[in-house]
């Protein structure tokens, strides 16, 4: 909903007076130690990022990835196609994409590190230097009861913390020539209006491909890429009162486009 009718949706719940609270671990965090009625004090949103099962593998040796290699999470339990979106890092690139719009916050002011970990789950860079980090457990129930309960605290019991086992906690960049997905998603992001909804269409119907042995893992985000390309009025805007027909109207021209570019990647073979 976030990814394909962002600004109409928080355009519909400010009218009502509502307010969005975020499940998801990483926009929960943010939410958690976002200041949110002095948004100017904010200068970056971090998000971080497993970097996935093939975070350290050779971008030579990802031609040869199977469908059960991809779906093998190091930390999460999580959905076949989610967990290829988090080895291709296109998750991280729709998570990119909502945090935008759910905090108001350009592209060039939302990062994305590489925290194998999973302890950290996101991050808030004040103007003042100062960086808030939420902390726990990759475990979605305590995202989800924060949701519940917000503002208050659900007293229930949670994985604890043991900062002295853990030891150490890593952090680097992300890869984005090995995971050009992210690259992609940052792209579609700025180009605006339709363009988050190919990019959403493209990669679910490339990663359910893959996942049918239909297409290799590298050819994901060549796919999304593709569709992005061949998609008409990739950046036309998408108005509020009718956000959701454009929206249905372009994820199907964007499934028919990704569905003709893997059929002649099939033929090529």
């Amino acid at each position: 909903s976030l990814v394909c009718c962002g600004p109409a949706l928080i355009e519909r719940v400010k009218r009502s007076g509502g307010r969005l609270i975020p499940v998801d671990s990483e926009h929960s965090a943010i939410f958690q130690v976002f200041p949110a009625g002095a948004p100017e004090r904010v200068s970056k949103l971090v998000l971080t990022a497993s970097g996935g099962p093939f975070r350290t593998l050779p971008r030579a040796a990802m031609t040869r990835i199977t469908p059960e290699q991809a779906v093998a999470h190091p930390n999460w339990s999580m959905g076949a196609k989610i967990s290829v979106d988090s080895a291709t890092m296109a998750n991280k690139g729709l998570e990119l994409i909502e945090a935008a719009y759910l905090f108001e916050m350009p592209e060039g002011r939302v990062d994305v590190v590489v925290h194998p970990e999973s302890i950290i789950h996101s991050l808030v860079e004040y103007v003042d230097g100062s960086t808030l980090a939420q902390m726990g457990a990759p475990d979605m129930r305590t995202p989800i009861a924060c949701a519940l309960s917000w503002p208050d605290r659900l007293a229930w019991p949670a994985p604890k913390l043991d900062l002295a086992a853990l030891g150490r906690l890593t952090f680097e960049a992300p890869d984005e020539d090995r995971f050009p997905a992210l690259r992609l998603a940052r792209e579609a992001l700025a180009t605006g209006g339709i363009a988050p909804i190919v990019f959403n269409a493209a990669n679910e119907v490339a990663a359910l491909a893959f996942l049918d042995r239909r297409l290799g893992f590298l050819n994901i985000a060549a796919v999304v890429a593709d569709t992005l390309e061949k998609a008409t009025g990739a950046g036309a805007s998408c108005g509020s009162d009718d956000a959701c027909e454009t929206a249905l109207a372009v994820d199907a021209q964007a499934r028919r486009i990704a569905g003709d570019v893997i059929a002649s990647l099939n033929i090529a073979a």
